[in-house]
């Protein structure tokens, strides 16, 4: 479920907002907040800190629920991700990697 979602329903919906008026708490445009309600935009740091010092859920808490919606995102198209596979190589000398000490 996009952030935005959780937004409208815990923070909007729960306490009787208007998308004007929790804009307005925010101090963020409607435009903005409407963005992010409607998953055209995630949760930025600053929104994060906005939430929390409006309506008291961490900062945090809401970067981790945008981290996780965008990480499940891209896990849906994962296959179609190519990517060559890293492989170690030795160094010139025919060692490891580490550094000798003589």
């Amino acid at each position: 479920m996009h952030p935005g979602t959780t937004v409208r329903q815990e923070c909007i919906e729960k306490n009787g907002l208007s998308v004007t008026d929790a804009a307005r708490i925010l101090g963020v445009d409607r435009q903005t907040l409407s963005n992010l309600l409607n998953a055209r935009s995630g949760i930025s740091p600053e929104m994060a800190i906005r939430l929390e010092k409006a309506f008291g859920t961490s900062a945090r808490e809401w970067l981790i629920r945008q981290l996780d919606y965008e990480l499940a995102e891209v896990m849906r198209r994962a296959n179609k991700i190519k990517v060559g596979a890293f492989r170690s190589s030795t160094t010139e000398s025919g060692g490891s990697d580490e550094r000798r000490r003589d």
